[in-house]
């Protein structure tokens, strides 16, 4: 029987010494990271480079989540505020 497994993904748009655009995508839980030019690819590149890590370290699985999708938020943070407010 096949186990699923979350990996919680942050992607971040960050811009090249040339000024170009690219799409930043980190796996905090196993410290990898990857990119592409558009959220889509920054995806599929990620969870290609999970799984390419997972053949190599299986013993990884126990760093990802198994029962439960991950949960993710934003809090918004105001410049000069007393509080901000979390953002569902």
């Amino acid at each position: 029987m096949e186990s699923k497994y979350f990996a919680e993904i942050v992607i971040n748009k960050e811009k090249l010494s040339d000024g170009s655009e690219i799409f930043v995508a980190h796996c905090p839980s196993l410290g990898i990271t990857s990119q592409g030019s558009n959220i889509d690819e920054a995806m599929k590149n990620i969870k290609e480079a999970i799984e390419l890590y997972l053949e190599e370290q299986p013993e990884a699985y126990d760093e990802l989540e198994s029962q439960r999708t991950p949960l993710f938020s934003v809090v918004e943070i105001i410049k000069n505020a007393k509080t901000s407010s979390i953002v569902r």
